[in-house]
């Protein structure tokens, strides 16, 4: 190959220098970078819509861990451009591979709100059925299910199916192997995937610089060949303009595309943690004035799109939704323990087996 050649191939698959975007964070629009596209007034009255019912419903998930009505809730507060252009951005027959934090995603893909919390709530390791949704159990391991991405992109592609993974991951997640494995895998066999890195600067409490020393995390994909992007993950316009051709540079047979949108964590990592050890209140307030949600509804009203009268009934229809999650989530759940022993394996283990006579044993004696 030659120089120019060369040249070519990795311009090609370099990021922007700075990451795209059309929103600042005022609500004024800017000049987005040549090749995105504006995406549809529809289409932004309806993520704004499910950005604040997710924003109202993670709020909500957060005050149910204060009521021990879920054992852990990882807010995405903040996140919320992420998660509703990440949903966006794929159509019905796509497979999304969401982790730990990706609730308020998969709320605003149309499940049920309480199987969506079920894991979270300590019930069962997921609450609906992934190939009916065609949403992957939440992966609490980080970087595990960039694999399986990667896998099923391949399977759909072999099948001739016209469907795309798209895997969530954060900035965390790219410091493990599997997320590595996941790229190569993925460049060699062209698979129809997209890893959406939501950088939002902490892995638990460990800040972005100690966990990596490249320019931004997008030029991790351009050793393993692949198309990569990096985004303003607080301007929804942004998101979902670049994860949209993402999907459809994916969908054409062109390869998998790496996309890091630039967020933040506004609450701690969990309700188990303590954020204040170990970043300052000054740096979170920063981050507060850049609201993606703000930032959005301040840009549609400008713009025309909504009005006060539909800002005043998506408040009402997130409460609703709300106080039904409060009900829903107030009411006791009738548990059989041996449940535990359910799906563990196709065929149980003679362990298994043994384990569950020996529990089978327990609760009679303690009946009796």
């Amino acid at each position: 190959m030659s120089v120019r050649a060369l040249r070519k191939v990795v311009d090609g698959l370099l990021p922007s220098l700075s990451p795209v975007r059309f929103v600042a964070e005022d609500g004024t629009a800017v000049k987005p970078p040549a090749g995105y596209t504006r995406p549809p007034d529809e289409l932004l009255r309806e993520a704004w819509r499910r950005m604040v019912i997710g924003r109202r419903f993670d709020t909500q998930a957060t005050a149910l861990t204060k009521q021990g009505r879920l054992a852990v809730y990882p807010s995405s507060r903040g996140q919320e451009a992420c998660q509703i252009a990440g949903v966006l951005a794929l159509q019905e027959q796509d497979w999304l591979f969401p982790t730990y934090r990706d609730s308020v995603a998969l709320v605003a893909r149309g499940l049920d709100p309480m199987e969506v919390l079920t894991l979270l709530r300590g019930g069962w390791h997921c609450g609906y059925d992934p190939a009916a949704v065609r949403v992957a159990p939440q992966c609490t391991p980080l970087a595990t299910q960039t694999i399986h991405a990667v896998g099923m992109a391949e399977a759909l592609r072999r099948k001739g199916e016209d469907g795309v993974a798209m895997a969530f991951i954060g900035d965390g997640g790219t410091s493990e192997g599997d997320f590595h494995e996941a790229l190569n895998y993925a460049a060699v066999l062209r698979a129809p995937v997209v890893f959406f890195v939501q950088n939002n600067k902490y892995a638990i409490s460990v800040p972005l610089a100690r966990q990596s020393a490249a320019p931004a995390l997008a030029y991790k994909g351009i050793g393993y060949g692949m198309r990569s992007e990096q985004v303003d993950g607080n301007d929804l316009l942004a998101v979902l303009s670049v994860l949209s051709a993402a999907v459809e540079h994916a969908r054409s047979g062109q390869g998998p595309f790496l996309v890091e949108a630039h967020t933040y964590r506004m609450d701690a990592h969990t309700n188990a943690d303590d954020a204040t050890r170990y970043r300052q209140a000054d740096e979170v307030e920063t981050w507060e004035a850049a609201d993606p949600l703000t930032r959005l509804e301040t840009y549609l009203h400008d713009q025309g799109v909504i009005t006060e009268t539909d800002v005043e009934a998506v408040r009402e229809e997130a409460e609703a939704s709300a106080a039904a999650l409060r009900e829903a989530m107030n009411a006791d759940v009738s548990t059989d323990p041996l449940e535990l022993f359910a799906h563990v394996f196709a065929s149980p283990t003679s362990q298994l087996r043994e384990q569950r006579a020996l529990l089978v044993s327990e609760i009679e004696a303690q009946e009796n």
